[in-house]
């Protein structure tokens, strides 16, 4: 394993890349503490890089780089795979080369870290691993309005409708509600509020570009 970071309590480590199948105790909970630890720390990394970015780009960014095929690339850099203890069954049909479980591995792992050294330890160890990855994110120059504006376009549909829908609070810190519509691939109208209406307006086209980036919900 190529982690840069020695375990005063190796038995959490070994915890951490024990898999379900070989019984309890196993890596569940620790991928459960794990996920949260990382959403936490790469959102912050994420809102650090990205200062201009709304709450819906922000998200979108973090699912980039926190899911499943990330995460096992990830624990393939780090050799988690190798340290593995599967059960009989996972060991015959080449678990330790699986997304899944080397995305839940790695998980465990940061968990491990936490509890053995403190959230500081396991913090610097997310950041090292995410820097170069929150780097290479690329950097959309284009606003909301104009990405959802040209989404509709390549495809052919009719363009969002923005509509002023109230305002509230005094002059000098006044919100603006609007709501966004759009007719098609499907009807949907999103509302949102902000310090003036453009503000407004693009967290509005945010949230649009957000919806249609989500995938279909099952037949």
């Amino acid at each position: 394993m190529k982690l840069d970071y020695r375990f005063r309590d190796p038995s959490l480590a070994e915890l951490a890349l024990t898999h379900r199948s070989v019984g309890r105790p196993n890596n569940e909970r620790l991928e459960f503490l794990g996920d949260a630890l990382l959403g936490a720390i790469v959102a912050e990394m994420l809102y650090e890089a990205h200062p201009r970015a709304s709450e819906g780009e922000l998200s979108r960014l973090r699912a980039q780089l926190v899911n499943g095929l990330a995460l096992a690339v990830l624990a393939r850099e780090l050799e988690l795979g190798d340290g593995l203890k599967l059960g009989p069954g996972e060991l015959k049909s080449g678990g330790h080369r699986r997304d899944s479980i080397l995305a839940d591995a790695f998980e465990a792992l940061v968990a491990a870290v936490y509890l053995d050294g403190g959230f500081p330890h396991c913090r610097d160890m997310v950041r090292g691993l995410f820097a170069q990855r929150v780097a290479d994110l690329p950097k959309s120059s284009k606003d909301a309005k104009t990405r959802l504006q040209e989404w509709l376009q390549a495809r052919g549909l009719p363009l969002p409708v923005y509509q002023l829908t109230g305002s509230q609070g005094d002059d000098h810190a006044k919100i603006f509600d609007v709501a966004c519509s759009i007719a098609e691939p499907a009807p949907l109208q999103v509302h949102a509020s902000g310090p003036s209406r453009r503000a407004a307006e693009q967290e509005a086209a945010e949230m649009v570009l957000g919806h249609l980036a989500a995938p279909l919900p099952p037949a």
